[in-house]
């Protein structure tokens, strides 16, 4: 019987090819990572999604864009998100800035400040080394997924009754 000495070695992992599932490990990924940091102040990642477009806003959002928005991002129904929104406001994160409007507080704007300095160096470890052609090329590769997704979901929604 004959051995060989020789090293062996490993053989080269393929890049799988961007599907549903790649897509779908990475978003998790990339959400567990981020409800962590969430759970350390008391927040879900609904309530962070909602909060940070008041955040970013230039002023006061009026609470149906606010539902719709949340709606359209997460693919979840209005009764959910308006129940996050008024999670939001009892917690004093969010208040009404009139009947229709909703304004961010002290309180919300400091979540959303200390939750933002948390992620962000752990998103910036997370893309390092990825050239700036690569995530331009994904970024048009998964608005164009996410596109053509929505309209999927329209199609299977059917006719809106006005």
């Amino acid at each position: 019987m004959t051995t060989s000495n020789a090293p062996t070695t490993a053989p080269t992992p393929v890049a799988p090819t961007l599907n549903p599932r790649v897509i779908a490990l990475a978003h998790y990924a990339g959400r567990a990572v981020l409800e962590t940091v969430l759970a350390r102040h008391g927040a879900t990642f609904q309530q962070s999604v909602t909060l940070r477009l008041v955040a970013v806003a230039d002023g006061p959002v009026e609470h149906a864009w606010l539902v719709g928005e949340v709606v359209d991002a997460l693919k979840v129904d209005a009764a959910a998100v308006r129940a996050v929104v008024e999670e939001l406001v009892e917690s004093r994160l969010l208040a009404a800035e009139s009947t229709t409007s909703l304004t961010i507080t002290d309180a919300g704007r400091e979540l959303y400040r200390a939750t933002s300095a948390e992620t962000t160096p752990i998103t910036a470890r997370i893309y390092a080394g990825i050239p700036d052609a690569d995530l331009a090329t994904a970024g048009r590769v998964l608005s164009l997924i996410n596109e053509r997704a929505n309209a999927e979901l329209a199609a299977m929604a059917g006719p809106r009754a006005e």
